[in-house]
């Protein structure tokens, strides 16, 4: 049996920082963005916590789903290698408007979805103000529905760098310890304390954080409306975002569909990378 060779990922020659790959202007923002695979195309939707960027969120699974499909992963405004317009704000819109503007200037009239916590909220948001765009919806660990803001979420986005506190966040998300080690939140660490990252972090999810979560959400009315096939992803585990989200998000979306992984926390697509790849790509090459 021949097996298909891997998807070429990019990885900024450079630099030799995989996290750097294609960088292109959206909404007259310079993006950093990863570009892989060929056929209709799928839209990476990274999460918020501190010093993340689309390639942290998604190396594990971006070459498996890049096997059958064409897979954009962009930093979004504010976060990894994109740029932080020191006047920009930080509001659900601006980042639609950001993300909207990416699918423009690669030419993309039509994508699916896949949203990760904060980018969950921006999936739901993007597909409510521009149906059009949007095939196929897949949320995991969805923020965008209200909900009282965890604990666990209130240390995510009220992060103050530090070894330690960043070690702390990693036992946070993952429901399996041993996927985390110091060399892991050393990464993450660093990554945080890079010139503007912290800046621009602490300026999205200022205090009283309860608010952010509220300015995430989107509309009963609106997500009860929306035709997408959609798939819900969680972890049962999840410390960060509780699952009753994903209960909410299946009973209000009429097509959707929910898979709850057990013995797995926020990183569902870290903690159950293969079974997380596999979900998502047999349910976006469904036939309609």
């Amino acid at each position: 049996m021949s097996v298909s060779p891997e998807p070429e990922i990019d990885k900024n020659p450079s630099t030799g920082n995989p996290e750097i790959g294609r960088s292109i202007a959206a909404a007259g923002i310079r993006t950093n963005y990863h570009d892989a695979g060929m056929g209709a195309p799928a839209m990476l939707l990274h999460g918020s916590g501190p010093g993340v960027s689309a390639w942290a969120n998604w190396r594990l699974v971006l070459p498996a789903l890049a096997r059958n499909r064409r897979v954009i992963a962009p930093d979004l405004v504010g976060f990894g290698f994109s740029d932080r317009p020191p006047d920009f704000r930080y509001t659900l819109d601006n980042w639609v408007a950001h993300a909207v503007g990416l699918l423009d200037a690669l030419e993309l009239k039509q994508v699916d979805l896949v949203g990760n916590s904060f980018g969950g909220a921006l999936a739901l948001g993007l597909s409510i103000r521009d149906p059009q765009r949007v095939r196929r919806l897949v949320l995991m660990g969805s923020v965008g529905v209200p909900f009282p803001i965890t604990p666990g979420l209130e240390s995510v986005w009220g992060y103050q760098p530090s070894f330690e506190n960043m070690r702390r966040l990693m036992d946070l998300f993952a429901y399996d310890h041993n996927l985390v080690n110091d060399e892991l939140a050393e990464l993450r660490y660093r990554a945080s304390i890079r010139p503007g990252f912290q800046e621009s972090f602490a300026a999205m999810f200022p205090v009283p954080r309860q608010a952010a979560v509220d300015a995430l959400c989107s509309r009963e009315a609106d997500i009860c409306a929306l035709p997408n096939e959609t798939l819900v992803i969680h972890g049962r585990e999840d410390r960060v975002i509780p699952l009753v989200n994903a209960l909410t998000l299946a009973d209000w979306i009429p097509n959707a569909q929910l898979h709850v992984f057990g013995k797995c926390g926020h990183w569902t697509q870290i903690e159950h990378a293969a079974r997380f790849a596999r979900l998502v790509g047999d349910f976006l090459t469904e036939a309609v």
